[in-house]
């Protein structure tokens, strides 16, 4: 048989076998008009069978009809036409009790036979291949077609009771033998079922293909994945929640799904876009919104292992929590799942625009703080983030995950500070916001503090409207103590920091050294008495050798010394000029202003440098003797002393 399609009119297209014969039958599905012979499709088909042998039946009466339509036009006579309406009636309810299948049939002899099929299942190539197959051309089943030729086949009633190896037998031996055991050729099949509905759900086709895919999941290959983005949102969490209640499906499998099917489904969360189908157009927001959602409730419970379910899918997710408004429910779990795996974030991942209309700054601060406290939450059980009754019912959840350890601890510090450094050029950051997120993690969470000397040097860089006390605010979140060589180095030639900061930066620098060279010194000695023979000269020249070192060391000491105190002695010398300044009321006199050295000039010069470095000079903070030398992190984060 070969077939050949061309356009109708109103009709939509037409379907034409070309078999040498004229078609006696014509199939009405949806738009498409199938024009066929009805001994093929009798033989394998019951319905048609039927609605076809009903249609001859017909033919005679209508036959009737029109001879006593045509005698009662030449006889003219009453009793003849009533005679003639009561035949009518009757046929006209013969008629109507045949009209409730579907069947037309033709005024006259030769005219072929007309059957509509409205609502058949799989649309007119479904059908065309069903007729095909009628024809005795080989039909080649497929993981997409099988479902939608098994429902045709229940529907024009193609079983083995009306013909041996017929088109139901063929679907379900193929559905079996190759669809099922497959979970990705399950997949397609029960993407087709979502338009065969209800007719797939009440062979079973539907539930069937569920639990093939979830029997399979653990034991194939990942490959097929990919094919579960194909699935709306109603199979998907059928096939979810099948996947949860067996025993025998991995955690890890879940996982893969998940992450599959919101990246397939999802738009923005995958940058790739090749796993996209046709099949799958782009959603409305409310319909990304609902996706998003089950795909968060569908998250695991537990910690995640970071293998599957990895940070930055945790933060594409939330990011995109926050472009489509989702409920805070979601935005809260999502936080805390990105929490756990906080240490494999990098920077780009926690770099969060600000998608709220009423945010000043342009990234999420407030986003990122609460992750890091939920991440402080695992080791701090007893802290303020961890007493809400939402932090106690995920700890109820996952009473096993284990503390973070202090190499996590270390890796989320190094995090934090370059996020600090990225965000402290923008110029809506407040102090407040910025000391904060500097001090949320504890003291031994940095070894060095070089990154967040880095980051408030590009703060105040961006920032050089800070008050004298905001200024001191921010620098105080660094500790002078934890700076390396560099970093004091730069700090003592940093002329954006008050000079507070850089005499103690200085000062712990000669602490440092002091101790280098008490620990260098006392080395030999704690090192015992050298040995007789050759390692003796061995042990003399690192004797010596450290004698070099401490004599250098020294040195270096003693210029750091002569530093402080030149400093200490212009601060001192400057003190008096402006107690002298402002003892004195009115505008002084030209000889007092020539004795004081210049008078306002002096008072001009000593206020600004004064208001410039922001100092207040009712302490030595640079004599060893003084009190308070070395300020707490928390007497650092207050006001001035």
């Amino acid at each position: 048989m070969s077939s050949s399609v061309r356009h109708g009119s109103s009709r939509g297209q037409a379907w034409f076998c070309t078999t040498g014969l004229p078609s006696d039958v014509v199939f009405e599905v949806h738009d498409m008009t199938f024009h066929l012979h009805k001994f093929p499709l009798m033989s394998k088909s019951r319905k048609i069978h039927r609605m076809l042998s009903e249609q001859e039946e017909q033919r005679p009466a209508w036959e009737r009809r029109r001879r006593r339509q045509v005698k009662s036009g030449s006889d003219g006579g009453e009793d003849g036409a009533a005679e003639t309406e009561i035949e009518e009636a009757e046929e006209e309810e013969e008629e109507a009790e045949h009209g409730q299948q579907q069947v037309r049939t033709g005024e006259g002899d030769g005219q072929p036979y007309s059957i509509a099929f409205s609502d058949f299942p799989g649309g007119p190539g479904t059908f065309e291949a069903a007729a095909k197959f009628c024809y005795g051309v080989r039909v080649e089943l497929t993981a997409w077609n099988v479902a939608p030729l098994r429902c045709a086949a229940e529907y024009l009633e193609m079983t083995e009771d009306h013909a041996e190896d017929n088109l139901a037998a063929r679907a379900e031996a193929y559905l079996d033998q190759t669809v099922l055991r497959h979970p990705g050729d399950a997949t397609k099949a029960l993407k087709s079922c979502e338009e065969l509905l209800p007719v797939a759900e009440e062979l079973g086709i539907v539930s069937r293909c569920v639990e093939a895919i979830a029997a399979r999941s653990s034991a194939a290959s990942r490959s097929w994945f990919d094919d579960l983005a194909v699935l709306g949102l109603r199979m998907y969490k059928r096939v979810m929640a099948a996947m949860a209640a067996r025993d025998d499906v991995r955690a890890e499998a879940r996982e893969s799904c998940l992450v599959s099917y919101a990246r397939g489904t999802i738009p923005g969360l995958s940058r790739s876009m090749r796993r996209r189908l046709a099949s799958t157009p782009v959603s409305s927001e409310v319909e990304q919104k609902e996706l998003l959602e089950v795909v968060v409730a569908s998250l695991p419970t537990h910690k995640c292992s970071g293998r599957v379910v990895t940070a930055k899918f945790l933060f594409a997710l939330l990011r995109t929590a926050l472009i489509l408004r989702a409920s805070d429910a979601a935005r809260t779990a999502l936080e805390r799942k990105a929490a756990t795996l906080l240490q494999q974030a990098t920077l780009e991942d926690v770099l969060i625009l600000s998608y709220s209309g009423t945010a000043e700054t342009l990234y999420d601060v407030d986003c990122v703080q609460r992750i890091i406290r939920y991440f402080l939450a695992e080791e701090e059980p007893g802290g303020e983030a961890s007493s809400s009754a939402a932090i106690e019912e995920e700890e109820a959840v996952a009473a096993e995950v284990a503390r973070p350890s202090a190499v996590v601890m270390v890796q989320v510090a190094k995090l934090v500070d370059s996020y600090l450094a990225e965000v402290a050029s923008d110029a809506n950051l407040k102090p407040a916001k910025f000391c904060e997120l500097a001090l949320l993690l504890p003291d031994h969470a940095r070894i060095y503090d070089d990154s967040v000397y880095h980051a408030v040097d590009i703060y105040l860089k961006a920032h050089p409207r800070l008050t004298a006390e905001e200024r001191d605010r921010v620098v105080g979140v660094v500790d002078c103590r934890k700076l390396t060589v560099e970093a004091c180095t730069h700090a003592e030639q940093n002329e954006r920091l008050p000079l507070r900061a850089v005499l103690q930066v200085l000062f712990f620098e000669q602490l440092q050294l002091r101790r280098a060279i008490t620990s260098t010194l006392l080395a030999p000695s704690a090192g015992g008495a050298p040995r007789a023979g050759p390692s003796e000269a061995a042990a003399w020249r690192g004797a010596t050798a450290l004698a070099q070192e401490s004599q250098v060391l020294r040195l270096d000491m003693d210029s750091v010394a002569s530093r402080v105190q030149e400093l200490e002695r212009e601060c001192s010398s400057m003190r008096r000029a402006i107690k002298k300044i402002d003892g004195r009321g009115g505008s002084p006199s030209p000889g007092r202003r020539s004795a004081d050295g210049g008078g306002d000039g002096s008072r001009h010069a000593a206020g600004g440098w004064r208001a410039r470095h922001g100092c207040k000079f009712s302490t030595q903070v640079c004599d060893s003797h003084a009190r308070n030398v070395v300020a707490s992190r928390a007497s650092r984060m207050g006001m001035s002393p």
